[in-house]
């Protein structure tokens, strides 16, 4: 509905009043009169109205009405080409404009992305502050300080020219793989799946419409194939299940192909970015016929190439994790000792997760049970809690090895202070 009123104002503050306006009248006046057939639709009419009339009560009325003039995409407006490669493939979609609009390039790619989550997408600043691993005060700093920036130099809301879209480009694919990112592991939920649906349905969109750009159809490729595990990823006691203990069976296989056929096509291209890479990972998952035939090596390899594409301390982490299949654990506590002298994710849950498991495999119980206690303090989702509970009651009875790293480790991550 946002995205809605802001195509229709052209400013993102009025846009948001409004509809706050509506929804507040909705609750005085619902109870008398019963909900609408269509709410949505009653509500963004009741914004237009209350938009308008805040307009016309200005005193710059005239010169309102000529900004919008200009800011509105008209028939004759240059950015016209652009708009109708939209509308002709099927994506005149109001929420990926708005995405598009909010990722402008004045604004530091990490102000973009986390403006973007929280007025385009709804997220809130706890969830986005989990998406940068990083403080809420800090987002919410962000995000304040991006609004004032946007208020007072006058940016405009607007769908660029086709030649401007590629510095926008890497922010919109970002904001995407991080919505996805909360669905798959939410942050007070096991898993949001209309937030994972939501995700895919504006990869295929931007994907659709930007034909040649290979990181578009990556980041399609890449939730396609992490996507498919989702109806194995959580049993009926609310646990994870590990990706060994997976029936792969229950994988969706035309997700599978669709995305295994879309990473072929774009890996053709030879403009190899982050998010093919990481199709590529999964597609390794997703090709092994069991667990055993995995091919862990190829996966290091592959994070190799990804560190030298996009350096930082998740990929190394998520590549610490790979080691430890193929090398063992030693080799993989080398690489997360390192990271340890960092101290760059040592709020990070999943961190202290891999850590753990690989002091288990070694026999260090005492410090396993130390590193899975610090992992249940820093996460917040409740599939996650459950799963390094019994985890720690099993390592503290048993002195037993487990492998529940490996599976956390393997969805979208988030890409720390890179964007």
């Amino acid at each position: 509905m946002t995205a809605t009123l802001v195509r229709h104002f052209g400013d993102l503050e009025l846009a948001q009043d409004m509809l706050q306006q509506a929804c507040r009248r909705a609750l005085e006046t619902w109870p008398r009169t019963g909900v609408p057939e269509r709410p949505d639709a009653w509500l963004v009419v009741t914004a237009k109205r209350g938009g308008i009339d805040v307009v016309r009560r200005h005193a710059v009325w005239q010169g309102k009405a000529r900004a919008l003039g200009r800011e509105t995409p008209s028939s004759d407006h240059p950015e016209d080409h652009l708009l109708e490669r939209l509308d002709q493939a099927g994506l005149d979609d109001d929420l990926l404009r708005l995405i598009f609009l909010c990722c402008h390039p004045s604004l530091s790619q990490e102000a973009q992305v986390a403006l973007t989550l929280h007025t385009a997408c709804g997220l809130e600043t706890e969830e986005i502050a989990r998406c940068f691993l990083t403080r809420k005060a800090t987002i919410a700093q962000r995000i304040v300080r991006a609004k004032r920036k946007v208020r007072a130099a006058g940016i405009p809301f607007r769908i660029p020219p086709a030649h401007l879209l590629p510095e926008r480009l890497q922010s919109v694919l970002t904001v995407i793989y991080l919505i996805y990112n909360e669905g798959f592991l939410a942050t007070r939920e096991a898993q949001r799946t209309d937030l994972a649906r939501e995700a895919i349905r504006l990869a295929t969109l931007v994907a659709r419409c930007l034909r040649g750009e290979p990181e578009a159809a990556g980041l399609l490729a890449l939730l396609l194939l992490v996507d498919s595990r989702s109806a194995t990823r959580i049993d009926t006691d609310g646990l994870l299940v590990e990706l060994h203990r997976q029936d792969r069976r229950r994988w969706d296989r035309r997700q599978i192909e669709r995305a295994l056929d879309l990473l072929r096509r774009t890996l053709a291209l030879r403009r190899v970015g982050p998010f093919q890479v990481q199709a590529s990972i999964q597609a390794i998952h997703a090709e092994a016929e069991t667990p055993e035939a995995t091919d862990w090596h190829q996966i290091v390899a592959l994070y190799d190439v990804l560190r030298a594409l996009q350096p930082s301390p998740v990929v190394m982490l998520n590549r610490a994790v790979a080691v430890r299949m193929a090398r063992g654990p030693q080799a993989a506590m080398t690489v997360l000792d390192r990271l340890a002298a960092e101290g760059s994710l040592d709020e990070y849950h999943l961190y202290h997760v891999a850590r753990a498991d690989c002091l288990s495999a070694l026999g260090d119980t005492e410090a396993a049970v130390r590193s899975w206690q610090r992992a249940f303090e820093l996460t917040t989702n409740p599939a996650e809690r459950a799963t390094i509970r019994r985890r720690m009651r099993a390592v503290s009875a048993d002195n037993g090895a487990t492998d529940f790293s490996a599976e956390a480790l393997l969805g979208p991550q988030p890409p720390k202070t890179s964007a």
